[in-house]
This record gives C-alpha cells, sequence and structure tokens, in this order.
C-alpha cells in the first residue's frame, strides 16, 4: 500500500468517532442489548458482551446507561428485540463495502442502505458478494514512533497472529477474533496502547482510490455511518488524502 494512507484514514475514522460520541452511545447500547440477549449478561461468559463493554468504556459512556442496555437484553428492563443484518456492496471505484446492522425493521434498513449506495454511487449487491474479500479478526493499530522490534515481541508473546508494518510506520497487530482482548490487554501491560483496536472486518486486500473517486467514496462512507441501523462499515477502500 502507499504512503501515509494507511495512518491518515485510521485518524480520520478516530476523528468522526469523536464527532459522534452521541450516536455512539446509541449503537453501543443496541450491541450490549443483543449481546446480553444472545449470551446473558455476565460478561466473564459472554465474550461478545466483555468487548461491548470494553468499547463502551472507551467512549466513556455512562455506568448506568451501560447497565441499564445489558438489562434490556437479559429482560430485566424492557427493551426493543432488535436483529442482525449485514448488506454488501460496491462502492465508486470498485471498492467493496460491507454494512453491519442492528434494525428493529430490516424493510427501513434495506431501503436506507440502498438509498445510500444510489445516491453517492455504489451498488447494493447481494448477499456473500464481498464477505469473501474480508477477514474477521483483531486488528490494533499503533502509531508510527512504536519500537517495531519491542511490540514485534511481546505481539508474538501474546498470542497475536502476525505483524504488519506499513509504509507510513504505523505497526499493525493482527490476533483471532476470540484472542482480541487477551491480546490487547497484554500488550497494554508491556506498555503499548493502540491508537485503533477492533474486531473488525479486516480487507485482505485494498483498493487505493484518489480524486473524485475518494471524494465519492467518503460521502458514502459517511452516508451509511450516519443511519441510526448501522453499527459498523467495512470497506477495502484507502482514500489518499483522508
Amino acid at each position: 500500500m502507499a504512503g501515509h494512507s494507511k495512518w491518515a484514514n485510521i485518524q480520520h475514522r478516530k476523528g468522526r468517532q469523536d464527532e459522534k460520541r452521541g450516536a455512539a452511545f446509541s449503537r453501543l447500547a443496541k450491541e450490549l442489548s443483543v449481546a446480553a440477549k444472545l449470551g446473558g449478561g455476565d460478561p466473564s461468559f459472554n465474550p461478545r458482551l466483555r468487548l461491548a463493554i470494553e468499547k463502551a468504556k472507551s467512549v466513556n459512556m455512562p455506568k448506568d446507561k451501560i447497565e441499564n442496555a445489558i438489562k434490556k437484553g437479559t429482560g430485566e428492563l424492557e427493551g426493543v428485540d432488535y436483529l442482525e443484518a449485514r448488506y454488501e456492496g460496491y462502492g465508486p471505484g470498485g471498492a467493496a463495502v460491507m454494512v453491519d446492522c442492528l434494525t428493529d425493521n430490516k424493510t427501513r434498513t434495506v431501503a436506507e442502505v440502498r438509498h445510500a449506495f444510489s445516491k453517492h454511487g455504489g451498488n447494493l449487491g447481494t448477499d456473500g458478494c464481498v464477505a469473501f474479500q474480508f477477514k474477521h479478526c483483531g486488528q490494533l493499530v499503533f502509531a508510527p514512533v512504536t519500537d517495531e522490534a519491542k511490540l514485534m515481541d511481546a505481539a508474538i508473546e501474546a498470542g497475536a497472529e502476525d505483524v504488519l508494518t506499513n509504509d507510513d510506520g504505523s505497526i499493525e497487530v493482527i490476533t483471532a477474533a476470540a484472542d482480541f482482548l487477551a491480546v490487547k490487554e497484554a500488550l497494554a501491560a508491556a506498555g503499548f496502547k493502540a491508537e485503533y483496536a477492533e474486531v473488525t472486518m479486516k480487507p485482505l486486500n485494498e483498493t487505493e482510490l484518489s480524486g473524485e473517486d475518494a471524494v465519492k467514496m467518503q460521502k458514502l462512507l459517511d452516508a451509511l455511518e450516519d443511519l441510526d441501523d448501522v453499527q459498523e462499515v467495512y470497506t477495502t477502500a484507502v482514500m489518499d488524502g483522508a
């Protein structure tokens, strides 16, 4: 991949998340409820819930909101019954896009997602049309100033699958999805704090976009992320200058 794009894209995404703190609380509340509904309210025995709680704490979501969302999932409090839905398609420049949603109305959600794709130069595809281009895994990205050798030693000892150094100097640690929290905690204990850390759908190959295609793709991603039912948006696109 080229130059600064990886780090620039990570920083842009972090900025977008900070701008949308209120929306983040709403999305995390949904995820907490669904995780608790599917696996129970004890994070010690529910990895998905434990991860959701970690994410909620990372954006300073109030403790009472976290607890109430979990109680809605376990049935202790009345709540909405959310369904999981994934939509796949292509954006400008042929880049793959995958959209994960939690919704109480799939008809509404698919209409909104389809509209966002069509309005911004993309096309909503069929189930499975781009999923093969992504890997479900844990991803931790560290700043370019990080000591590569020390991080690599710590990551290997913690059980990471791979350590990748990007052209811009940023370093990625890749884990199995199930090992993500353990590796993250081990690296933090060793003094390494990731700038970005998620269980994600990592693109196996990236589509570099520039100029008008990059502008259109960013508008598509922003439009999708602004939809109330959307939890996560994944793409193979890497935009120069993002």
